[in-house]
């Protein structure tokens, strides 16, 4: 199955792109040349890592019916200015109220196959092409 996301430029340094029904947009703080209206690819980059974790995890307790209630997760992550990379990731998942211990592990180790991270430990092959 392939999906197809469409990329418009919207003025300045605002980037549009369209897959499906959804339009997500990136740009570019003052400071580089952008309005700061919406997240810079990079950074959308990294939200998609902490969400597919937090979906592994509410999905987890889905399953098992845990209540969610005062669930969170947070990231952090560094960036090295001189390589251009992220060096370090950590994600902290707070568990919710209530979650039975049993299932500490269980729930990382479902966070760990989030299938953003499994495409950075495993990269695709890029084809890149100007027509």
């Amino acid at each position: 199955m392939n999906t197809t996301i469409q990329v418009t430029f919207a003025g300045g340094k605002r980037i549009e792109a369209r897959v499906g029904d959804k339009t997500v947009s990136t740009d570019l703080p003052p400071e580089m040349g952008g309005n700061g209206t919406a997240p810079e690819p990079f950074t959308l980059f990294m939200t998609s890592i902490a969400a597919c974790a937090g979906l592994y995890a509410l999905n987890f307790c889905e399953a098992r019916e845990i209540p969610i209630e005062g669930m969170g997760l947070k990231m952090d992550y560094g960036f090295d200015p001189e390589t251009k990379r992220c060096d370090t990731l950590t994600i902290d998942l707070k568990l919710p109220t209530g979650f039975p211990p049993k299932y500490k592990k269980a729930v990382l180790k479902a966070m760990d196959l989030c299938a953003v991270k499994r495409h950075m430990l495993n990269p695709p092959e890029f084809i890149i092409n100007a027509t």
